[in-house]
């Protein structure tokens, strides 16, 4: 009977670093924190305490008192798209507003012992109005909820689209109508979907509650295909929305709501004893006898492990051994493409491989005295991933990308080994995968090779990056080299005739490496959804504690072999483990 062998990886901080560097690196790492810390308060802040008092005094609480309310005593909140529209201004002149987080709260909170995909309208902002990209968010939350099957909670205090950028925000394939498009998807594979209304639910906000299975109504709640200013307008009659959309109507008469409740707080209890209906999780089944257990090694002391400097490497291995159970693990073939490590470890108990570029110098399989750098990827390397990611497949086992990637190899020998066609394979394999895929950008993620390792285009269900994160074709200087070759010579150094066409070269390759460098700030990918979240380093294990235990939850969708049975087993035989 085949059985997982782990073991330990990872050492002590003081082995493998200067302790000096190690501090030098942490503080690095604080200063950025401490400026994110400042952007995610500020996103959550809304449009200020001014419209968080019109909230209380209306007698609601505001989305973030109503997720924390609704969550489980002592867990936590797991956002993302938080930096969705960052820094954006829309609107002209003096009409010029933000809108934080695109005016939507997309999180993953445990509920009465279970995930769940929380998706609340930001009534701090514009009265929760969609802006642009507000719907984008928002199907992406149900995106996520889709595909693990985990229940999706729907806090609704919606006023409509906000009209002054409704052409931004109406049409298009993921407009606002896709919202209701996977509505319905999830109630076609019986994904538990419960609305609480709480306020405003006009228009397109009038049509997202009622797919789901219950709908909560306040007392202050109404649920309206136009308000009733618009009717006064169109129609000249003297009403009120909760006069035409309330619970009277909606709960009593047109049955387009289920139960009514006196207040907010009513109302959260009432989602709660939802979800205490339902099945309960399969976490616990597919842990398999172990129980969860922290690394041996502190997750924080990630923050200090990695280099300010992007160039310089580190050991991928003390990584992973701050965030798998015990800080044990087994790697397979490692032997072969030592510029990745694959391998399997355990999270809160559950299975999960891991697949990460290793930044180290590596031997030359042909040049025996040469070196190769790491964080690029060659041919054996590649092979080495499609085939563990296909046994991942295989043996329904959730796999986790650590990218820290510079691109694919390049040169005649890249061409001669084939380099296209393995790239494809692997491509083809991400592409049609069907175990829960998340992708963590440590630092680089850079050219094809960020695609190649299952970037965001290839779906995984979630892609998280760092303060450190720099996703690009190529890196400022590489660019700014190939935009003046004609003016460098074979080292690249600048050939000029005189002192002036000099300065203005290096002026000119400058600003192109400055400008590339300040496109690569991770708030742009966030701000636009590229990626869907940025997060700490000492973040990085509670995060993959929350996703790898929602890819176990639910049962029947998707293959999860017992281990004795695994595909790894033997592929280990023949690349002669033990």
């Amino acid at each position: 009977m085949a059985k997982v062998l782990l073991e330990q990886i990872g050492s002590p901080i003081e082995s493998f670093m200067d302790p000096q560097e190690y501090e030098k690196n942490l503080e690095f790492m604080k200063g950025l924190n401490e400026s994110y810390t400042e952007k995610r308060d500020e996103v959550k802040a809304g449009w200020g305490e001014t419209y968080v008092e019109r909230v209380h005094k209306k007698g609601k609480m505001t989305t973030w008192e109503r997720i924390d309310f609704l969550k489980d005593p002592g867990s936590k909140i797991y956002p993302i798209g938080t930096f969705v529209n960052y820094g954006i201004e829309f609107g002209e002149g003096d009409s010029k507003r933000k809108a934080p987080g695109a005016g939507v709260v997309t999180a993953f909170i445990k509920i009465r012992d279970k995930h769940a995909v929380v998706i609340a309208n930001d009534n701090t902002v514009a009265s929760g109005s969609w802006w642009p990209l507000t719907p984008e968010k928002i199907i992406r939350a149900q995106e996520i909820a889709l595909r693990l099957r985990i229940p999706v909670i729907y806090l609704i205090d919606c006023s409509g689209l906000y009209l002054p950028e409704q052409s931004k925000t109406f049409p298009g394939a993921t407009g606002a109508g896709n919202i209701f498009t996977l509505n319905s998807r999830l109630s076609a594979i019986q994904v538990p979907q419960i609305a609480g209304v709480f306020g405003d639910c006009i228009a397109g906000g009038g049509y997202m509650p009622i797919i789901s299975d219950v709908v909560y109504m306040t007392e202050q709640a109404y649920m309206v295909i136009a308000g009733a200013a618009l009717v006064k307008g169109g129609k000249g009659q003297k009403i009120t929305s909760l006069s035409i959309g309330g619970p009277d109507i909606h709960v009593h008469l047109s049955n387009c709501a289920d139960y009514r409740v006196p207040d907010d707080k009513a109302l959260l209890l009432k989602i709660k004893d939802e979800m205490a209906k339902l099945p309960s999780s399969a976490i616990e089944y597919y842990r398999f006898g172990m129980d969860p257990a922290p690394p041996l090694f502190d997750p924080a002391e990630i923050e200090g492990i990695f280099p300010i400097d992007y160039r310089i490497t580190y050991d991928v291995r003390q990584v992973i051994a701050r965030l798998v159970d015990n800080s044990i693990f087994w790697e397979l073939f490692p032997g072969e493409g030592k510029e990745i490590v694959c391998g399997v470890g355990r999270i809160n108990g559950l299975y999960v491989g891991f697949i990460a570029n290793n930044q180290i110098l590596s031997e030359h399989p042909v040049h025996k005295d040469a070196k190769r750098p790491g964080g690029i990827l060659y041919q054996a390397g590649i092979s080495k991933m499609t085939t563990f990611a296909r046994a991942c497949d295989s043996d329904g086992i959730p796999l986790i990308w650590l990218q820290d990637v510079g691109g694919f190899d390049i040169g005649p020998e890249a061409e001669k080994t084939g380099l296209l066609g393995y790239g494809s394979n692997l491509i083809y394999n991400n592409s049609t995968i069907t175990t829960p895929v998340i992708t963590i950008l440590l630092r680089k993620a850079s050219g094809a090779g960020y695609y190649a390792m299952s970037g965001r285009p290839y779906e995984p269900i979630v892609q998280l990056s760092t303060p450190l994160t720099r996703l690009a074709v190529m890196e400022g200087r590489t660019l700014a080299i190939g935009t003046y070759r004609t003016r460098l010579d074979d080292n690249f150094n600048i050939i000029s005739t005189n002192r002036e066409e000099y300065d203005n070269i290096k002026k000119g390759m400058e600003e192109v490496e400055k400008r590339i460098t300040r496109d690569m700030d991770p708030i742009l990918s966030a701000r636009q959804l590229d990626t869907d979240e940025i997060i700490f380093f000492s973040e990085l294990r509670p995060y993959l504690e929350t996703l790898i235990e929602m890819t176990y939850q639910s049962i029947g969708y998707r293959r999860v072999k017992n281990p004795r049975i695994w595909s790894f087993h033997d592929i280990n035989i023949l690349y002669g483990g033990k």
